[in-house]
């Protein structure tokens, strides 16, 4: 389809788009009816299962007690008839293996009986477990293809839940995703391993406070999912977007969002249609989706669930991102989850706002009024401070792909080098600290902080300005995570999280047991916890312009990390201590991290390589091709000007005729190193080849062929370009 058809497909769709009939109306089938219609929840367990079964499996769920495997089969019969009930004739269990991606095998219910008719079937056993095989997701030498058995285990702290299609609905079953020898081959597994840890160490240092809580500490977390809506007739106009989910061509429109006249603007019909049936759609799936509105960039948009624990919020997140595909089908639009789709403007991300604590408790984060609950908070927040300083390579490389490379320091997203923002209030509290005093809050005189006997200046719930530049930056109640992008599972940044955490609270909890064994008072041995992370951390501590150079100068002269690409980042995950870290704590064994590492550099090579492959393509097959037939009409024109003795130089014959040499070149040349590349078998010296060799000539390509294309008539340029695909809406 060339860009004349496409756009003028596009308009057609745009101009004569009418909502319709509505296949629903929330004035007459509220959202209250109609919130977690498709799960299996806590109210269906209670209504529908034995008495003695429900409080069982209600202990499992609340408290993490291990389930009684003989309430698996009374469990799977009412599920079974549920879900039937719902007219599913299949059932999944959902996982997310080392692609990143939700993985799904349907098995039905419906069995022979024997005597040429069926019976519907599902015991405990398949509940609990089940058998995918699965061998061809990426192991990272966990298994080989000859020994290439993997289960599904059942996640009884995830819903099931229902999934609709036109033609028919099937049970979807959230599982972790293992080996034989119980090796994690996916994502969820040590997220929930991650879980344990950190309640455990956050247990210890609310024993020390004589805090004592019924459930669990947990990870909440918050993620805010940004994405883009275009019309799907540019989708299909372009290989580079339907293969790479991103452009690798295109010239800056003369308007991008400077004017900011996109961001919380007026939702388009279309695109506001298609919001409403997709929070429809989650709602009878119980997520909580909150907010919608434009984002920065045109054609940009978010959506956003309210807090849940960190488990359900990241399969929800999963959900609402297939939704979000699926759904926009049916506007004629294309939705898309790539970090950086458009060059010159803001990519997208997931931010992922953190907390822990508990529903007796709530945010361990909250500073509170009491002195008792200033040290604790204290406590909580300096263990938070040690972590990312201590582990800022790990955060960093769960972040770490191509895609997000490009949204990375782009002035939309917090840099590469992983800092903290506390805010000044915050921030000033903590260096009192390290200095043994503080300003009095009216500024009368000045005192030392005793911890327990002083109170914090009170905080409002944002005790400073949000910081869009940071990483990481305290929010109020908790801290949020700017870094991770779009398209990428929250999964691996939660799981660092928790282990971080559970590392300094694990430390926390050592310092003031040996300073209350030595017969230090409790709050002198707080104070001086907290005190040594401000003096052996705090260089992690910045509040400042994140994307400014003489930060990346004071980053460099405080010894943090600037893991700027995806091959710099990802050695991180089998440093010694990042090794030691997982492993002491009980979430990944050194081969599990080394599979990991190996898995997302070849992923990353595969992803550099199919964008080189399309490069050379396109630029063959759709840019030369342009830019040849207007250097032909051009030269054309000269000629007959020079035959009726009129001056036939033209500066545009030879601007062209420049960009196809550099072209052409640059095609050459990127084609022999691809090949050259293709020959090795190391994957991490092949990621280092991509990100020096192999991208630094696209971009060159990409400058040549942007040059052409506003050069080039439009009835010659197939692709269609930016102000068609951002502004047709």
């Amino acid at each position: 389809m060339s860009s004349n058809n496409a756009r003028r497909s596009a308009i057609q769709a745009i101009t004569t788009y009418k909502a319709g009939e509505p296949s629903f109306s929330f004035s007459e089938t509220s959202p209250a009816e109609i919130f977690g219609r498709n799960v299996f929840s806590d109210r269906i367990m209670r209504e529908r299962l034995p008495k003695t079964v429900y409080q069982s499996l209600h202990k499992t769920i609340t408290f993490g007690e291990r389930m009684d495997p003989s309430i698996a089969d009374a469990v799977a019969a009412v599920m079974k008839d549920w879900a039937i009930e719902k007219g599913a004739t299949h059932f999944t269990h959902v996982f997310y293996p080392l692609t990143g991606q939700t993985a799904e095998k349907h098995d039905s219910f419906i069995m022979p009986d024997g005597q040429g008719g069926v019976i519907t079937e599902f015991s405990g056993s398949m509940l609990i477990r089940g058998e995918p095989d699965a061998s061809s997701f990426p192991s990272g030498g966990l298994r080989s293809t000859f020994e290439a058995r993997g289960y599904t285990a059942w996640d009884v702290t995830s819903p099931a839940y229902i999934m609709e299609n036109p033609n028919g609905t099937f049970l979807c079953i959230p599982t972790m995703f293992l080996s034989w020898t119980g090796m994690a081959l996916d994502k969820k597994t040590p997220l929930l391993r991650s879980g344990q840890a950190v309640n455990r160490e956050a247990q210890r240092v609310l024993a020390l406070f004589n805090v004592h809580t019924n459930l669990p500490i947990v990870a909440y977390v918050g993620l805010e999912q940004e994405y883009f809506f275009i019309d799907h007739n540019f989708n299909f106009a372009r290989p580079d977007l339907q293969i790479a989910g991103r452009t690798l061509f295109g010239a800056q429109p003369a308007k991008g969002q400077e004017f900011s006249d996109q961001y919380f603007g007026v939702i388009p019909q279309r695109v506001l249609s298609c919001m409403l049936e997709v929070e429809r759609e989650l709602y009878k799936l119980a997520v909580p989706v909150r907010t919608r509105h434009n984002e920065v960039a045109p054609s940009q948009y978010e959506i956003a669930p309210l807090y849940e624990p960190s488990n359900l919020a990241i399969d929800h997140n999963h959900i609402i991102m297939a939704t979000l595909r699926n759904v926009a089908k049916r506007y004629g639009l294309k939705c898309l989850l790539h970090e950086k789709p458009f060059a010159g403007i803001n990519g997208s991300g997931k931010h992922v706002n953190y907390s822990l604590g508990n529903a007796e408790l709530g945010s361990l984060f909250d500073p509170g009024e009491t002195p008792h609950a200033n040290a604790k908070f204290l406590v909580f927040c300096a263990a938070m401070v040690r972590a990312v300083h201590k582990y800022a390579g790990l955060l960093r490389a769960t972040v770490a792909s191509a895609s997000n490379d490009h949204r990375l320091g782009a002035h939309e997203a917090p840099p590469a080098i992983m800092s903290i923002f506390l805010g000044d209030q915050l921030t000033e509290v903590f260096e009192a600290f390290r200095a043994g005093r503080a300003e009095d809050t009216q500024g009368k005189k000045k005192r030392r902080i005793n911890v327990g006997v002083d109170t914090l200046p009170p905080l409002p719930t944002d005790p400073g300005d949000r910081n869009r530049t940071s990483p990481m930056a305290f929010t109020g109640n908790r801290f949020e995570f700017r870094a991770l992008g779009s398209s990428q599972s929250a999964a691996s940044s939660v799981t660092a999280l928790n282990a971080m955490m559970a590392d300094s609270l694990g430390f926390a909890a050592d310092w003031i047991e040996r300073e209350l064994a030595n017969q230090v008072p409790f709050n002198a041995a707080v104070q001086s916890f907290i005190c040594h992370v401000i003096e052996e951390h705090s260089a992690v501590i910045f509040n400042g312009d994140g994307y400014s150079e003489v930060w990346h100068k004071e980053a460099h002269r405080r010894g943090l990390p600037d893991l700027t690409t995806t091959p710099q980042a990802l050695p991180e995950l089998t440093k010694p201590d990042v090794v030691d870290l997982f492993e002491r704590q009980g979430i990944l064994k050194p081969m599990e991290l080394a599979a990991r590492q190996d898995i997302y550099t070849d992923q990353y090579c595969k992803t550099v390589h199919t964008e080189a492959k399309l490069v050379i393509r396109m630029a063959r097959t759709v840019i030369y091709p342009a830019g040849m037939r207007y250097q032909g009409e051009l030269a054309r024109t000269a000629k007959e000007l020079l035959a009726i003795g009129k001056d036939a130089r033209t500066h545009t014959l030879d601007e062209v005729t420049t960009h196809l040499r550099t072209l052409q070149t640059n095609v050459v040349k990127l084609e022999k190193l691809v090949q050259e590349i293709e020959g090795l078998s190391d994957h991490s010296v092949m990621a280092q080849r991509y990100c020096n060799d192999i991208l630094p000539i696209m971009q060159e390509i990409r400058t040549a062929a942007d040059a052409l294309e506003v050069l080039v008539p439009d009835d010659l340029w197939a692709l269609p370009n930016y102000e068609e695909i951002l502004f047709d809406k």
